[in-house]
């Protein structure tokens, strides 16, 4: 099947930012005009090839490029670039050598790779203008974004009125009636101003009748408008960094927070071999003042378990952010998990 836009990224850089834009554009272009993932390649077929056809339908190609994306290494250490089977190098190699359209899109404050860090089969890569979405103003980014894939991609027309992530309600205009103008009915006038007239009859009386006596000097004041509780604060957007993270390990140094509330979009960053790395993105309901969120980090020690889940317990107290990480870890398919408890206090980036 062809399709319009391509996106190419690396699960280790930037997988939840990838699937999040993918979520946009399908919103605003149908799912028969967006592809992702080619990992899903049945057996017993050439994978070059198959990358090849897949990239050949688009009209538009977009490389997700995260702050690790020139640097991952597999696991004997060698960088994954320098390998000529790599999936994102033959993606790129194949949309540029059919002179497709490459957009760079720039995530957690990544900066463009310089030639001198990519294969030859894909430099030219470095001389693409990129455009950036931040995870502070993703709505906004995303918008410009599509805007600028209006000249390779047709907007489908059973998607186009449908909102990317909007925050404010839409009011549209009422529809416009094509139907031949009705002769008006007879003047019903006479029958409103007599009506209104009784009406106001009625008031007067009923006002002198229940108005309370006057003798009792005691005034009323109509009670204060109440201000808007917490969960409806935007109160969590931002970037927030752990105030107690410790180098080393695999702390949880800071949180990349963006939406309104209740809803907001949070992703974890924390500490790995080499360097900073993402969590992933989860959608959190502020509820009660506090909010919380289940992750399985990629920087668990192989040593420590095969396998980690964290929940993140956010709650904002006076202009800063307590947060309870519950770590729970599974040594093996016959071990019962256990489990242990984190208090740290996050303040928010200027």
């Amino acid at each position: 099947m062809k399709h319009a836009i391509f996106i190419s990224y690396r699960r280790d850089d930037a997988e939840g930012e990838a699937g999040r834009l993918y979520d946009d554009l399908v919103r605003t272009y149908g799912d028969n005009s967006v592809f992702m993932d080619v990992a899903g390649i049945a057996p017993g077929l050439d994978f070059r090839k198959a990358i090849d056809d897949n990239v050949s339908g688009c009209g538009v190609f977009l490389a997700i490029i995260g702050s690790q994306w020139a640097t991952i290494a597999d696991s004997d250490g060698k960088r994954r670039l320098d390998d000529a089977n790599d999936f994102v190098r033959l993606e790129i190699a194949s949309a540029l050598a059919r002179n497709i359209a490459v957009i760079p899109v720039l995530v957690h404050e990544a900066r463009m790779p310089r030639p001198d860090q990519l294969p030859d089969n894909i430099k030219d890569l470095a001389y693409r203008n990129s455009v950036e979405i931040s995870h502070v103003r993703w709505n906004s980014d995303v918008q410009l974004l599509i805007a600028a894939l209006k000249q390779y991609v047709t907007t489908s027309t059973a998607t186009e009125t449908q909102p990317v992530h909007a925050t404010v309600p839409v009011q549209l205009p009422p529809p416009v009636s094509t139907d031949p103008p009705v002769s008006p009915p007879p003047s019903r006038l006479p029958w409103i101003v007599g009506g209104i007239a009784v009406a106001l009859v009625l008031a007067v009386i009923g006002y002198f009748v229940a108005r309370p006596s006057p003798s009792n000097g005691v005034t009323k004041t109509p009670p204060a408008p109440q201000e808007p509780g917490p969960e409806r604060a935007n109160v969590l957007t931002g970037v927030w960094r752990n105030t107690d993270a410790k180098k080393g390990g695999d702390s949880l140094i800071s949180l990349r927070i963006d939406g309104s509330g209740p809803a907001y979009h949070i992703e974890p960053i924390g500490e790995c071999p080499q360097g900073e790395c993402g969590w992933g993105s989860r959608s959190v309901t502020l509820n009660g003042g506090g909010a919380t969120g289940v992750w399985t980090p990629q920087n668990t020690p192989q040593e420590i378990s095969q396998k980690r889940t964290v929940t993140l317990t956010l709650q904002p107290l006076d202009g800063k952010l307590n947060v309870q990480v519950r770590n729970t870890f599974w040594p093996d398919a016959k071990s019962k998990p256990r489990s242990n408890d984190l208090q740290y206090v996050f303040e928010r980036e200027p």
